[in-house]
């Protein structure tokens, strides 16, 4: 038996392609949606730069603690490496908040004047933003198996 199974359209179906339309429900969870999304951008945006200003801290701090009576070991710790860490901290979490930030900014543009392009370019930072914090997830469960395998190779290597 012949199973082929052959899709028709009409003319019409060919010409108009189903659209999504957009209630004014939904533009106004996408105005809320952005306004919120713009306040955690900026706070991630303060966040990454407290941390930046942290790090740069970082080696005057332990330079000045390691000539500390009895506090010499720290100064092996290195705080260029610390510095490092927090600097990369910084980055991976200003990336997020910018494109918190301009999803927020597109979304209300396309949103208040009926800009299609602007909501689509918005919707795609927000893309972006659960890309990054899933790829960021799926590297922190990777990174805790392996902390759990070296345990419990550990532990069985120390019986």
């Amino acid at each position: 038996m012949d199973n082929n199974i052959e899709q028709t359209t009409t003319f019409e179906e060919q010409s108009n392609p189903p659209q999504l339309v957009v209630t004014e429900n939904m533009r106004s969870y996408l105005y809320d949606m952005a306004g919120w999304t713009k306040f955690l951008g900026i706070v991630g945006f303060i966040f990454s730069g407290l941390m930046v200003l942290v790090a740069l801290s970082m080696g005057a701090m332990f330079s000045t603690i390691s000539q500390m009576p009895g506090m010499e070991m720290y100064s092996a710790m290195g705080g260029g490496v610390l510095t490092f860490i927090l600097l990369l901290y910084a980055l991976l979490f200003l990336y997020p908040s910018l494109m918190l930030f301009s999803y927020s900014v597109k979304a209300k543009q396309g949103v208040l004047y009926a800009d299609q392009l602007s909501l689509e370019t918005g919707i795609r930072k927000l893309k972006s933003f659960f890309k990054f914090y899933g790829i960021m997830m799926i590297i922190v469960i990777a990174l805790y198996l392996l902390i759990f395998l070296f345990a419990i190779v550990g532990g069985m290597a120390g019986r």
